[in-house]
């Protein structure tokens, strides 16, 4: 059984963390409006490529290069984020990432873009993403008090759903209808409201001496998560659910070939997901009361593994069972049906992902001190960025050498059942009482 914190609280999303903090409201907001744009150019560069190669292996490479350079980021960025003001680490590294999806916009315009120059510019921006997101993450503790942490993370649900849902369904919609020039445009523009959440910003130095940015203070960081064991488990976690669990990349070819309606299916399932999270984060109030957090993490990520498995086996019966047609416009009542079925998986892997990121984020952000929460919200980014990236490649190798429904629904059982495992295990994970939160 999950205790809960003793005292009462609203179903409702608890947003105390804008009233007692403005500059925690603009950088929410700026958030959320940039990360419209940037969810636009995530799927645009996945129908984009699978257009010029119509490969779901082609799509996948997209995270694979682009892994490297956000393992690096990460890491490196965690260290710039302890040693130096972190606005000022936001403010640079969000004008790098701007300026290369800049480019991507410029190319596609020209007609010179190629496979090749969207996994680099791809990369090129995930690497300063994901120094943005490192640094922004750090940011959050100094500007609230640890007991609104929670509520911060459910807001951030709230911005990832927003993001999420918004993004693709606009970015599969300007793809089919004015093409991928006007996509990446409107992320370029939208990102100017995360430069307006960060300048507003109060500076952020050091509270206290830190290494260097390199491998020393890289390693420094490192030697913490060693004696930290439920910080560990928590990255442990997260890995196997992102790895297995990630079918993003089958979403062109399930519009193409399988469930019909092509882009706009794609922009369809991809929202579906963060719909899940979006509502979930609208009904977070009670979550805040949650004391073993721990046990939710475990239960949660269970739950995720048990939707993905059954998005596959929404795949599996329209393939299996002769529903698909084979070309993008041609969608009957099966097909609308099994694209409902295979959007609620999807919106339930969700809205369980976005319970456990509530959790994880609030025992990384109360149980690290601040010091260290650089360096280790930077190893936080690497896994949920480099997590999915790892899972892609496993998607899309399963699904060349297999069939499409093949991946989520063998990705899903290993959740559940590696997850169940580890938590079993671990008594100082199940144990964890966020009263009392020890790294």
């Amino acid at each position: 059984m999950i205790e809960r914190v003793p005292r009462s609280r609203s179903l409702l999303l608890d947003v105390t963390p804008f009233r007692e903090s403005p500059a925690f409201a603009r950088l929410w907001v700026g958030q959320a409006i940039s990360g419209i744009g940037g969810q636009m150019t995530i799927v645009a560069v996945g129908l984009h490529i699978y257009e010029l190669t119509r490969s779901t292996l082609a799509v996948s490479l997209v995270g694979i290069i682009a892994l490297g350079p956000t393992v690096i980021a990460g890491l490196y960025g965690g260290t710039l984020a302890d040693a130096f003001d972190r606005r000022r680490v936001a403010l640079i590294s969000g004008l790098v990432a701007w300026i290369s999806t800049g480019t991507i916009a410029t190319l596609a315009w020209f007609g010179s873009e190629s496979v090749g120059s969207l996994y680099v510019l791809t990369a090129i921006t995930a690497a300063a993403a994901t120094v943005l997101g490192t640094a922004q993450f750090a940011i959050t503790p100094r500007l609230l008090r640890k007991e609104l942490l929670p509520a911060a993370s459910a807001l951030g649900g709230i911005t990832s759903g927003i993001s999420i849902t918004v993004g693709p369904a606009v970015a599969g919609v300007l793809v089919a209808l004015v093409g991928f020039g006007w996509t990446y445009s409107v992320d370029v523009i939208l990102f100017v409201a995360a430069f307006v959440g960060i300048l507003t910003l109060p500076a952020m130095p050091p509270l206290a001496s830190v290494a260097r940015p390199g491998f020393a203070s890289i390693a420094g960081g490192l030697r913490f998560l060693r004696i930290a064991p439920n910080i560990r488990m928590n990255f442990l976690v997260d890995i196997i659910a992102m790895v297995f669990g990630t079918p993003r990349v089958l979403f062109p070819a399930a519009g193409a070939l399988v469930l019909g309606g092509g882009a706009i299916t794609v922009g369809v399932l991809t929202a579906a997901y963060a719909i899940g999270a979006l509502i979930c984060s609208v009904f977070s109030g009670r979550l805040g009361t949650i004391r073993m957090h721990g046990r939710a993490i475990g239960i949660a990520v269970q739950f995720y593994g048990t939707f993905i498995a059954g998005f596959g086996a929404v795949l599996a019966v329209v393939m299996l069972g002769g529903l698909s047609t084979g070309r993008q416009t041609d969608l009957h009542g099966g097909q609308l049906l099994a694209i409902g079925l295979a959007a609620l998986m999807l919106a339930g892997a969700g809205a369980s992902d976005n319970v456990s990121a509530i959790f994880r984020s609030t025992m990384l952000q109360s149980a690290v001190p601040d010091e260290y929460r650089g360096r280790l919200q930077g190893v936080f980014v690497v896994v949920v960025t480099g997590g999915p990236r790892i899972g892609d490649l496993y998607v899309g190798i399963a699904a060349t050498i297999g069939m499409l429904w093949v991946p989520p629904i063998v990705g899903g059982v290993i959740i559940v059942v590696l997850v169940a495992i580890l938590v079993r295990r671990s008594a100082s994970f199940r144990s964890y009482d966020a009263l009392n939160p020890v790294p």
